[in-house]
């Protein structure tokens, strides 16, 4: 607020863009023009300005979180995929990386994370999803990773080829099953969840994670402050790789 007053946070401008066209923009650089958006909070606002998406409906959205909301797009999955966070500004270059990746699960991290948090006051490192990795893999996804410990940090764009995305789907449902209605990892109930929840249970029980890495080139906008640095230093010279 007051940014997402009457419109979802993705559609918030920046270097005269909507933060959504930005990461159509990198997709569509690489070659992606099918796109599906999942949303709740006035999903008909991007409805009316996007009739090409495939969109599924997260109607329980005041009352889950990030795991539960890309599961709306369960369906979509039986063939390889690029999600992303509608909150983060990326450049194309990090999504050429990742479809370069021939992992089934490979995670974009942003190995420059640091400097930005010199100008988060309203959101700590210690809030951001840090990973530790070793000869390329993911070893974990966790907050509470300390920063000298951290490789970098995830930053909400992943690649899953068809067999990562049946892992993805199939341990999504043993944990639903097991966890629903009740505390799930660090989440109060397996509804708040968030995907790295998920992911790092995944990791624990063997799933390989690999990691393609972005110096920089990545901005979070999850606070009106974050807002207004990204207005600032996310320029036109992101838009190509």
């Amino acid at each position: 607020m007051p940014t997402t007053a009457d419109t979802p946070k993705c559609f918030a401008k920046i270097a005269g863009q909507r933060m959504l066209d930005w990461a159509v923009s990198a997709f569509h650089q690489n070659g992606i023009s099918d796109v599906a958006f999942i949303g709740g909070y006035r999903i008909e606002t991007v409805q009316e300005a996007h009739p090409e998406f495939t969109f599924r409906h997260n109607i329980e959205w005041p009352n889950n979180n990030i795991l539960a909301s890309l599961m709306y797009a369960e369906d979509l999955m039986d063939e390889p995929f690029i999600c992303c966070y509608s909150d983060v500004l990326f450049t194309p270059a990090i999504v050429d990386c990742l479809l370069r990746n021939t992992d089934d699960i490979s995670l974009a991290v942003d190995t420059g994370w640091l400097s930005r948090y010199e100008h988060r006051t309203e959101h700590p490192s210690d809030d951001a999803e840090k990973v530790t990795v070793a000869n390329g893999v993911v070893t974990r996804l966790h907050r509470e990773i300390a920063e000298v410990d951290a490789y970098g940090e995830f930053i909400g764009v992943a690649k899953f080829s068809a067999s990562g995305a049946a892992a993805l789907k199939q341990h999504f449902h043993n944990r639903r099953d097991e966890f629903s209605g009740q505390p799930y990892r660090e989440a109060k109930l397996f509804e708040k969840a968030y995907l790295i929840h998920l992911m790092q249970d995944m990791i624990e029980t063997g799933t390989r994670m690999t990691h393609v890495d972005t110096p920089g080139g990545y901005i979070e906008v999850d606070t009106q402050q974050d807002f207004e640095y990204a207005r600032q230093f996310w320029t036109e010279r992101h838009l190509t790789k």
